[in-house]
C-alpha cells in the first residue's frame, strides 16, 4: 500500500446530507439533537442545514432556527448548503461559518435537479462564491456527477477538470468532487483527483463517496493514498440524491473512522459515539437499523 497521511479531515454531512431524501421529515430539535451528538463524538466540521426552499424541500426547513440554536460558542465550523442567490441572502444574514455551494460536471443531471444547464448553473455559482467571501464567508464547492452521471453516463475528465479550474479562479476555498451516482471506481478516484489537482492547483479538495456499487469505502483507501486531506461522511449512512434513481447512502462516518482507525490515520472522531448516533437517528428516520456495519458488528479487537 502506498504511504498515506497520518491525519484526515473529515466533514460530517449526516444532518443535511444524510435527511434531504428521507420520507420522514425530522422537526427542527431532533435535527439539532443530531448536530450535537456530531459535535460531541468529536466532528468538527458539520453540514447543518440547507437554504432549499421549504416547499421543494420540506426535510430542510427551518435553516434559520437551526443556524440560529447552534451553539454560539462552538469550537467547531457550521456549514450551509445554499444553491441561489435567495438561498446565499438567507445564509448571509445567519451565524454560519462556511459556506457550501454546488456545481455540475454534466448537463443531464444539471437539467433533472435545477432545470438549467450546468453551464448556467455553474456560472450562477461562481459569482455566489463572489458575494460569499465578501461577506466574511469560507465557502467550497461540491460538483455533483464529478465520477459519472445517472442520465449521461460518464463525464470527461477532462470536462471536470475545466469545471474545477473555473471554481478556482472565481476564488472558492475549497472544493469538493461528488461521486453523486455511486459509480467511482479507486482508479477513477487516482485519475480525476490527479486532473483536477492540476487544474485547479492550489485550492484544497475533498471527495464526497456514495455507496451505490459497494465501492464507496475502496475509493476512500485509493483517496488515502492519493493523498486527499479532507473526506465527507454521513453518520449511519444515510443520504442520496432523489435525482440519481438507485443511488446508495453515503459511507458512514463511524465506519469510515473505523477503517482510518485500523489504518493509524488520525480523525479526531469517535467511531463508537458516532455508531450509536447512527443507530439513533436510524430509529428516529423509521428505518430498521443503520445502513452503516459497525454497531451491527461491534469494535475489533474485542475487549480482552
Amino acid at each position: 500500500m502506498a504511504h498515506v497521511q497520518t491525519r484526515v479531515e473529515i466533514v460530517e454531512v449526516g444532518p443535511r446530507d444524510g435527511l434531504q431524501a428521507e420520507e420522514r421529515i425530522l422537526d427542527v430539535a431532533t435535527r439539532l439533537e443530531l448536530i450535537r451528538r456530531c459535535a460531541a463524538a468529536g466532528a468538527r466540521r458539520i453540514e447543518v442545514c440547507s437554504f432549499a426552499h421549504p416547499k421543494l424541500l420540506p426535510q430542510m426547513a427551518g435553516a434559520e432556527e437551526i443556524a440560529a440554536a447552534i451553539d454560539p460558542d462552538r469550537t467547531w465550523s457550521a456549514i450551509g448548503l445554499v444553491l441561489n442567490t435567495r438561498g446565499l441572502e438567507r445564509a448571509l444574514a445567519t451565524d454560519l461559518d462556511e459556506i457550501n455551494f454546488v456545481g455540475y460536471a454534466s448537463d443531464g443531471y444539471a437539467g433533472k435537479n435545477t432545470g438549467a444547464t450546468a453551464e448556467v448553473r455553474n456560472a450562477e455559482a461562481a459569482e455566489l462564491i463572489g458575494a460569499a467571501r465578501a461577506g466574511a464567508k469560507r465557502t467550497s464547492i461540491t460538483i455533483a456527477v464529478s465520477f459519472g452521471d445517472p442520465i449521461e453516463g460518464v463525464v470527461p475528465v477532462d470536462r471536470l477538470a475545466a469545471i474545477a479550474a473555473r471554481f478556482a479562479e472565481a476564488g472558492v476555498d475549497e472544493i469538493a468532487m461528488g461521486d453523486t451516482a455511486g459509480v467511482a471506481t479507486p482508479a477513477d478516484v487516482a485519475e480525476r483527483l490527479a486532473a483536477v489537482r492540476t487544474a485547479a492547483a492550489g485550492t484544497p479538495l475533498r471527495l464526497h463517496f456514495h455507496n451505490t456499487h459497494n465501492t464507496g469505502y475502496a475509493n476512500v483507501v485509493a483517496a488515502l493514498e492519493a493523498g486527499i486531506e479532507a473526506l465527507d461522511a454521513s453518520v449511519g449512512g444515510f443520504g442520496g440524491s432523489p435525482f440519481s434513481p438507485g443511488a446508495g447512502g453515503n459511507v458512514a462516518t463511524e465506519d469510515v473512522v473505523w477503517i482510518l482507525d485500523r489504518m493509524g490515520v488520525e480523525t479526531g472522531l469517535d467511531a463508537a459515539s458516532l455508531a450509536g448516533t447512527g443507530t439513533w437517528i436510524a430509529g428516529e428516520l423509521g428505518h430498521d437499523g443503520a445502513d452503516a456495519m459497525l454497531d451491527r458488528a461491534g469494535p475489533w479487537p474485542p475487549a480482552g
